[in-house]
């Protein structure tokens, strides 16, 4: 492992920071806390639309906002410091077309964010449970042209675990240039440019930071995580993890994520001796 001084963690968000019924523990808030005090900047890296990233700081009661937040699994980028937006790579509306034929053999429910919104081909438990998590209103769309109306971050698509599965097998048996699949949790598959990733935002915020991608420690559990872990410094994946992101990481947490396992890797790693 390497022995650069840390200067950035950054987390992914389900699965990781906060445990199955959505909550960020006092173990774990007390951690970030005591980051802040030395120095050491925090941001988050998820699929979810940095606009709803922004609300998690004093949801969660600190008093100051996260120095970092990747948003739509790198598409964008939050500078805190800056108070700057940066948005890269998006889906042509042409391909969002193109994905939606693709995966029609699939029973699913596609949605997008859009204009503050969430728009669902269907309105089930799932899409209401994502309107309230996200603060976004459920608008039910007519007909599907109306999620290729404009390019996109990404387009999501709600299904059983085992359909993912078939997803993911045809799209690794039929690549495309310009966008990928990747699986982001157990039931849901995401589209995105291919040239996007948590990695791609990260490696851009270090450009604009006075330190290197050697100063970063990352948490992940799954597939999409992978790249973000693998150009950290540290990459650290948690022990209810998927076999291939624990297969690439430098380290994976004791805990699971409903054990604090973020909180206990840093306290453990860095806050008892406070380098690295």
């Amino acid at each position: 492992m390497n022995s650069s001084p840390l200067r950035l963690v950054l987390c992914d968000i389900d699965s990781t920071l906060i445990n199955d019924q959505r909550q960020l523990t006092s173990r774990t808030k007390t951690m970030i806390d005591q980051l802040h005090m030395r120095g050491v900047e925090f941001g988050l890296a998820s699929g979810r639309p940095v606009d709803e990233l922004k609300r998690y700081a004093p949801f969660w009661g600190f008093d100051f906002p996260f120095e970092i937040l990747i948003g739509m699994n790198g598409s964008e980028l939050w500078d805190e410091k800056a108070q700057k937006q940066y948005d890269f790579y998006k889906l042509k509306k042409e391909w969002i077309k193109e994905i939606l034929e693709a995966m029609k053999p699939f029973p699913s429910n596609a949605f997008i964010y859009r204009d503050g919104k969430l728009m669902v081909q269907m309105v089930d438990a799932m899409t209401k449970k994502s309107s309230v998590t996200s603060q976004k209103p459920i608008v039910k769309i007519k007909e599907d042209a109306e999620l290729y109306e404009v390019d996109n971050a990404k387009i999501m698509f709600r299904m059983s675990s085992e359909q993912t599965l078939k997803v993911e097998e045809y799209f690794e048996k039929h690549p495309h240039p310009h966008y990928k699949a990747f699986k982001t949790q157990s039931t849901l598959i995401e589209f995105a440019h291919r040239n996007i990733s948590k990695a791609y935002a990260l490696e851009k915020i270090c450009e604009h930071r006075d330190y290197s991608l050697e100063n970063v420690w990352s948490f992940g559990d799954t597939t999409n995580d992978n790249a973000m872990l693998q150009v950290s410094g540290r990459g650290i994946c948690m022990l209810n993890g998927t076999e291939d992101t624990k297969a690439i990481a430098d380290a994976i947490t004791e805990f699971d994520n409903n054990q604090d396992g973020v909180a206990i890797y840093i306290e453990n790693e860095f806050l008892r001796s406070g380098s690295v």
